[in-house]
Formats: C-alpha cells, sequence, structure tokens
C-alpha cells in the first residue's frame, strides 16, 4: 500500500517520538529542540520546560495507537483529534508540495505532534492496514514500528 508522503513522513515521527519513552531522548528541552529540528517540525516551538512536559507526556497517549482493535484504534485518533480542534486543510509551505495540517502553525507543539499522528493513523484505518503497526517481539524492547 502506498502512502502519501506526509502520511509516511508522520507514521515515522510518530513511532520515533514514543520510542523516545524508551531511550531517554527527550529528557531536556535541548533534547526536544533536537528532536524538532531533526523531524523538520514548522510552527511555533516554545522552547520551554511546559512544552517537553507536553510532549512527554502524548508519548504513552501515542503508544496506545498500538493496538490490534480498530475500534479501540479509531476512539483514540478521534479523540486526538477532538482535543486539539482539528481542521484539516491543504497547505504548501518550504519544500513540501501540497499536504494536510489540520492545526494552525502557532498550536501548542504536543497538539501538533498529536494531531499529526491521529491523521495518519485515519489513512491506516481507512484502508485496514493497522496491521503494519507492530511492538518489537524481544522481551527486553517496548519499542514500536511500522
Amino acid at each position: 500500500m502506498l502512502f502519501a508522503h506526509d502520511t509516511e513522513v508522520a507514521l515515522a515521527v510518530t513511532v520515533a517520538l514514543v520510542n523516545t519513552e524508551n531511550d531517554g531522548g527527550l529528557d531536556t528541552i535541548a533534547d526536544l529542540d533536537a528532536f524538532v529540528t531533526h523531524w523538520g517540525w514548522t510552527g511555533s516551538h516554545r522552547h520551554t520546560r511546559a512544552e517537553l512536559d507536553a510532549v512527554r507526556a502524548l508519548r504513552p497517549r501515542l503508544r496506545e495507537l498500538w493496538h490490534p482493535d480498530t475500534d479501540r484504534v479509531v476512539g483514540i485518533v478521534n479523540a486526538l483529534l477532538a482535543d486539539a480542534r482539528a481542521l484539516p486543510q491543504l497547505v504548501k509551505h518550504d519544500d513540501w508540495d501540497y499536504h494536510l495540517h489540520a492545526t494552525p502553525p502557532e498550536a501548542p507543539l504536543a497538539d501538533r505532534m498529536a494531531v499529526e499522528a491521529a491523521m495518519a493513523l485515519v489513512d491506516l484505518v481507512r484502508v485496514d492496514a493497522l496491521d503494519r503497526l507492530r511492538t518489537c517481539a524481544a522481551d527486553d524492547c517496548r519499542d514500536v514500528l511500522v
């Protein structure tokens, strides 16, 4: 199954974000700055402890998307979208051609991350491809993957 580029990137960044819970990759504001830069997040970035805490608090919620029950995943996706008051719109910026954004650029970073993840999962649910989401099978591993 071929997905739009923004869906592929959103899935990859969601995996990376969730997995920072396991590897201690978001311990400091500088870690979050590096994450934002590496993944090319646009829009507001406050560089505050509160923002870091909000992004860190999002990780367990996103981890719940790696669940085999489609109805449960849909409930989580819908809650993420509703909580951020998502309003999908086509946008074009930087080197990206038209793609979907569902939050304004000034929305909090954690909200934008939640909505990007939710929008990517919308695509997976719509094509019945949740089986692409896996959890590491090793006993000592909690990582998620696509």
